[in-house]
């Protein structure tokens, strides 16, 4: 990093990190997780603000900058009291004024188009609530992407023009067909004017001052997506599929994203201003190839954040796992503490993933002209065998069989737990002397659509109509009845899966249904039950894409979610009463969720485990804070009742099984048990999730990974991983081996165990990172 453009904040945390040199085209650097990465984005922007008042500031939205925003927040509330003067005596800006924001000149990065600027889901709102009064900055001076102010030929609306919302781009070359595609291509050549006009006008500021922008799968920076010109500017554009994907929770579903265009600012426009400070932000480990390959690739295409080395003040801020595949990380990760078992097993599994060789082909030639295999401690011949034998012994702790156990498998979301581990769990589940529970602990109703619930309640409806809800007509049913028989529901639905019958599927979801509006509305009698019905659909038609729903739609939504997890574990005998559904009250549905709290959320999971007493619990583990916010904050409220625990049990015995599916991964050096999967658990998952997941089947909210079910892409994970473990072991090891689970094995997943000490200790780093700005 070039000392003379390091900013008083850089340097503070590069000393706070022990930050050396580092060996990247851009300068970067790295904290602990991702509210540590929001405090050090926000001391910067507040050191530069404070040094340029009237600036021109482009900032990001979505969830990326949450702790961005919520420390500037903070940070200003308290900027001349104890709190404020502690961080900024610590940081450096002990002797700066408290800057006065509202001077700066705002840049909108980007936007979808169209979409009404006063939906909650539209960038310009975001913008307004987040930036223009959260921050106090002046709507004078802001220059903003608000979809029903760009003009239109003749004074019309986008709804006028663009039926469905759908702008076709090849309008810009191809011959009209009807007078209406000549009134949309009017309308694209009036917004590509629009386009320029905005981008003349960034110019005219000098360009933009202070750029802050996340990235994206495929490495986008705004929506300038891979493969975008290093001199575009602002334009009316298409996505691709990564980008839709990452879309589809603003917009309501991959449906509505794939087909929605954007407007955005261009590299060049990031750019324009030599002295521009740019700064990208990344956090987790899904982050970390394509912030290897922007930060170690030359200037080009492919890689559009490289755009900053035309730059001298670009700059990428990264939490340990978005820096974890950099040359530098590995490097240090070889270089610093005393090498142990885990540093021989990744260098050996990493060899052999990237020469593509099969360890017994690995020549002790090899591993001496390997960058990190040559650091080995006493390299000979028997130096592969011992990294084997330690992937060997991780397998057969995987195959071990766990009897005399209560286990509590809790998953932040529904079907969390079955994506992550249900082979291990049906390893396990049919031992007699073990005892089950499962706990999913948000209510999950973001991702159920809208037009999923029309759906299903219009199928109710209709069941209704025909006489095929019997149970309204027993005469306390309204009063008490549908308070009981929900295990009956649950039978009757995976009878009828059994049977192959399709409709009564359908019409066992319906009863469900039913109940769950019984309890929620209050209703009294049929024809009050009619009414609720309709009025929500009419509700949810009249709604638009990715609005936030009421509480008692938001509750519906839940618990069907709620009855797809009771139907998976009831596939293995588990009864309704061993599903907990805790709804803890953090999980909202807005764009940043609140802290766990004690007595909202903590105290439930703590009466959960005093009525349980697990000796193994499993959790989706994510200490660094970079998956989707709900699994931190989950493991915040877990690691909080564990800790209360403690005071009054002797917890030493407790067992915590951590747990990724798909959204991060361990490497098998990182994992204590490796267990084989077979194709016919992979084909009892994809059944379970077609079955059960009603919901999720047509993966209206897909990763950005794979365009399809998410058992699909737990699926191709667990195959990727047994192709590691097949290059070092051989894939004699599998076909003749003796066991036929191995034998058997197509696929791998990774486990790691904890005590509860080292659990607590991610926890608590995580914790002490959030503290203050909540």
């Amino acid at each position: 990093m070039n000392i003379n453009t390091i900013s008083r904040i850089e340097n503070a945390f590069m000393e706070e990190t022990a930050t050396r040199k580092t060996s990247t085209n851009l300068p970067y650097i790295v904290v602990e997780n991702f509210p540590k990465l929001g405090l050090m984005t926000s001391l910067r922007f507040l050191e530069w603000a404070a040094e340029n008042p009237q600036g021109v500031i482009s900032l990001p939205t979505g969830k990326t900058p949450e702790y961005f925003i919520k420390w500037t927040a903070h940070l200003l509330e308290v900027w001349d009291e104890k709190p404020g003067i502690t961080v900024r005596e610590k940081y450096g800006l002990d002797r700066v004024k408290k800057p006065d924001l509202s001077g700066l000149r705002f840049v909108q990065i980007d936007e979808f188009y169209p979409i009404h600027s006063g939906q909650h889901n539209s960038f310009y709102n975001y913008v307004i609530n987040y930036y223009i009064q959260g921050f106090g900055l002046d709507m004078d001076n802001a220059l903003l992407i608000n979809s029903d102010d760009i003009p239109l030929p003749d004074g019309k609306h986008y709804s006028e023009v663009f039926p469905g919302l759908q702008v076709d781009l090849s309008l810009r070359y191809r011959e009209c067909r009807s007078s209406l595609e000549q009134l949309q291509q009017r309308s694209i050549f009036m917004i590509d004017q629009w386009c320029s006009n905005y981008e003349k006008r960034i110019r005219d500021m000098g360009g933009i001052g202070f750029f802050m922008g996340g990235i994206g799968p495929d490495g986008h920076i705004a929506f300038n997506t891979r493969g975008s010109d290093q001199y575009s500017t602002t334009r009316l554009t298409e996505t691709n599929f990564e980008t839709q994907a990452v879309a589809a929770s603003d917009l309501g579903g991959i449906e509505i994203s794939a087909n929605r265009l954007v407007i955005t600012i261009g590299l060049e426009t990031i750019t324009y201003n030599p002295d521009t400070v740019a700064v990208i932000i990344a956090a987790g480990e899904a982050k970390a190839e394509v912030v290897k390959n922007s930060l170690e690739s030359p200037l080009t295409n492919l890689y559009p954040a490289t755009v900053l080395n035309r730059i001298q003040n670009g700059r990428f801020y990264l939490t340990k796992g978005a820096a974890s595949k950099l040359t530098d990380t590995m490097d240090a990760y070889y270089r610093e503490g005393d090498w142990n078992q885990e540093k021989s097993d990744r260098a050996i599994v990493d060899l052999c993933r990237k020469n593509n060789t099969y360890g017994h082909h690995v020549s002790l030639e090899d591993l001496s002209r390997d960058q990190y295999c040559r650091h080995i401690p006493t390299l000979n011949d028997n130096t592969v065998p011992s990294v084997q034998k330690s992937i060997i012994g991780k397998i057969e702790q995987g195959l071990r069989q766990e009897k005399n156990q209560i286990f509590l498998h809790t998953g932040p979301h529904h079907d969390d737990i079955m994506l992550g581990i249900l082979p291990y769990i049906a390893n396990h589940i049919n031992e007699t002397s073990n005892q089950f529970h499962f706990s999913i602990l948000t209510s999950g109703f973001t991702a159920v659509t809208n037009q999923f619930i029309i759906t299903a309640l219009t199928d109710t409806i209709k069941f209704i109509d025909d006489g095929l809800i019997q149970m309204i007509a027993y005469p306390d049913f309204f009063k008490v009845g549908y308070q009981y028989k929900w295990d009956k529901d649950v039978y009757h639905y995976l009878t009828k899966v059994a049977a192959g019958e399709e409709y009564e599927l359908r019409r066992g979801l319906c009863h469900r249904i039913v109940r769950a509006l019984v309890e929620i509305y209050g209703v009294k009698d049929a024809e009050h039950l009619r009414e609720t019905l309709t009025n929500i659909i009419l509700l949810l038609k009249n709604s638009y894409d990715g609005e936030k729903n009421p509480p008692e739609i938001q509750r519906l939504k839940g618990m069907l979610r709620e009855f797809e997890e009771e139907l998976v574990w009831a596939h293995f005998g588990v009864q309704v009463k061993n599903v907990h559904h805790l709804r803890l009250g953090f999980y909202t549905g807005d764009m940043f969720t609140e802290q766990p709290e004690r007595k909202r959320d903590v105290a439930p999971i703590l009466d959960m485990l005093k009525e349980v007493r697990p000796t193994v619990i499993s959790l989706a583990f994510d200490p660094e804070g970079s998956g989707p916010d709900t699994h931190y904050k989950v493991l915040q409220a877990i690691a909080a009742a564990l800790r209360e625990w403690r005071m009054e049990e002797d917890l030493s015995g407790l067992r915590i099984w951590g747990y990724r599916n798909v959204w991060y991964r361990f490497h098998p050096a990182e994992a204590d048990s490796i267990i084989p999967v077979s194709l016919d658990e992979m084909a009892v998952m994809d059944s379970l999730f077609t079955d059960c997941y009603l919901s999720q089947v047509d993966a209206s909210f897909p990763s950005y990974e794979l365009n399809g079910k998410f058992s699909r892409l737990s699926q191709k994970i667990w195959v990727e991983q047994l192709k590691d473990i097949q290059l070092l072991l051989g894939k004699d090891y599998f076909y003749q081996n003796e066991n036929p689970k191995i034998r058997s094995s197509h696929g791998m997943i990774f486990l790691r165990e904890m005590n509860m000490e080292e659990f607590l200790t991610h926890a608590r780093e995580l914790e002490r990172s959030i503290d203050g700005c909540s």
